[in-house]
């Protein structure tokens, strides 16, 4: 499993690689490697960070 899978819980916030014009995702959920994300442009979608390694954002400046 990834190792920053630790860091994607509740209400932090993520982008996604591969789909940056979905924009800032907030984690809603992480479950067995399935992450919730409820993004700007796309809303809710369900990542399998086996596939796809979410990216962290820290600073929302």
């Amino acid at each position: 499993m990834d190792p920053l899978s630790s860091l994607l819980e509740p209400g932090a916030f993520v982008r996604h690689p591969g789909q940056p014009d979905w924009g800032l995702g907030q984690v809603q959920s992480n479950i067995g490697g399935k992450v919730t994300v409820n993004f700007e442009h796309a809303g809710k979608r369900v990542i399998d960070i086996s596939h796809v390694s979410l990216e962290p954002v820290y600073d929302l400046d």
